[in-house]
């Protein structure tokens, strides 16, 4: 009896198998969320009405191009600058306020908060039950940037079905791209996830935002990033938070954002004591530490829990309606919180420190006022504010010693009538 060929049917099951798996590929594949279009702008759409905003208000915003290569490499960044034109025409009267959103190109929806901002900005949009008046008379003494897409090259790399995709056109991963501790691997690195790049500003977008941030020299930064919902300070690559009074400013103003507009859910605290890993060569740790910005911050504005960690869209960005707007609406209130109180923050800051004076700005217009308007024609400069500050402190702290003196040695004339030389320690 002759016996039936093995190997065909070995191989018949195995292709059956294949082609089983290959389905089953196909069916997971189908199942991840797409990009919801009637919600999300594409790359450049989003883009071309942030221009056009800026055409129709040129009283308020301007817009720059800025281009850089690296071996064959490009990148294009703009940014938008809001300045009311009020504001003296002097440095050490600006607060200014360095936004960045869309640094990683799966999270969408930073991008999209970045356009709404930029409309509220303009008066073209409006948060509901807003005061306007009290709107403009804080924005007339700012200027802020906005960069609302940092990565474009990743973003049309997600435009085009790369859901999960982070890095930049090449690979890199751009918040590990910065100087500050940068290339450190820890355990658990995914060089897909993290790539820092052959070197620190290999990059042309981390170049661009080098350079930016240094001649823009902001008194606060904000890198906008979605995945969870978490208020974030320096420091990302080790696990504490920076010493001193500035520090404490910082903790209070992220309590207060997280209250209003967390509900006190998002996670507050430095990156890398709170999101569970460290990070290495990030920028908000590249601001605090070489730009000297007294405020930077990391901001988490949205995150779904639920997803598979396949369905990156979905992790990453809502998908429904009422969510997106949801989220966009309630991270604009929180950036106009910024705005209005951030000021303040820095201000009590700048009145308890010298160290720094050409970041701390007055946000009292009077005093600036004076200061324009003196009789010698001149303006103080910060030092000497701040010399004038210090002397007061002095005088004050010289007034409250002689009084508690007063006070103690009234207390001991009272028990002892009249106290002898010898009683004096010598």
């Amino acid at each position: 009896m002759g016996s039936i060929p093995i190997s065909p049917i070995l191989c018949l099951l195995g292709l059956l198998r294949l082609l089983c798996f290959v389905n089953g590929a196909n069916t997971s594949d189908l199942s991840l969320t797409p990009i919801p279009r009637h919600l999300y702008h594409s790359c450049d759409s989003l883009l071309k009405d942030v221009k056009a905003l800026v055409s129709r208000h040129p009283e308020k915003l301007t817009v720059d191009r800025i281009r850089a290569e690296d071996k064959g490499y490009a990148a294009d960044i703009v940014v938008v600058t809001y300045n009311s034109g009020k504001i003296p025409k002097n440095d050490n009267f600006e607060f200014r306020i360095l936004l960045t959103f869309g640094q990683h190109g799966r999270e969408l929806i930073t991008s999209e908060v970045a356009l709404r901002l930029i409309s509220m900005l303009t008066g073209e949009r409006t948060m509901p039950g807003a005061d306007l008046n009290l709107l403009n008379s804080f924005l007339d003494n700012l200027v802020i940037k906005v960069v609302p897409m940092e990565n474009l090259n990743g973003c049309k790399l997600v435009e085009a079905g790369e859901y999960c995709e982070r890095r930049n056109g090449r690979g890199v991963d751009l918040n590990r791209n910065w100087s500050v501790d940068w290339g450190k691997k820890e355990k658990d690195y995914d060089p897909y996830e993290e790539n820092p790049g052959t070197g620190p500003f290999s990059e042309p977008e981390t170049q661009i935002m080098r350079k930016l941030s240094q001649s823009f020299d902001p008194h606060v930064w904000v890198n906008v990033h979605s995945g969870m919902e978490a208020l974030f300070m320096p420091y990302d690559h080790k696990n504490v938070t920076p010493d001193g009074l500035i520090s404490h400013l910082m903790r209070s103003l992220l309590d207060d954002l997280n209250y209003h507009h967390c509900q006190n859910r998002c996670l507050v605290g430095s990156g890398g004591g709170s999101v569970g890993y460290l990070a290495h060569g990030t920028s908000t740790d590249y601001m605090h530490d070489i730009v000297k910005v007294p405020m930077a911050f990391t901001f988490e504005i949205y995150g779904d829990s639920s997803a598979s960690s396949k369905d990156c869209f979905k992790m990453f960005n809502p998908v429904d309606e009422a969510t997106f707007n949801r989220v966009i609406e309630n991270w604009c209130a929180a950036f106009l919180m910024l705005f209005q109180t951030g000021p303040g923050w820095l201000d009590i800051a700048r009145q308890a420190t010298f160290n720094d004076l050409s970041k701390w700005v007055s946000i009292d217009a009077n005093a600036v006022d004076r200061i324009e308007g003196s009789s010698k024609g001149g303006k103080l400069e910060g030092l000497d504010l701040g010399m004038q500050e210090l002397r007061t402190y002095f005088r004050l702290f010289m007034l409250s010693s002689v009084l508690i003196m007063f006070m103690f040695c009234s207390r001991i004339s009272k028990s002892k009538c009249r106290p002898s030389m010898s009683s004096i320690p010598i």
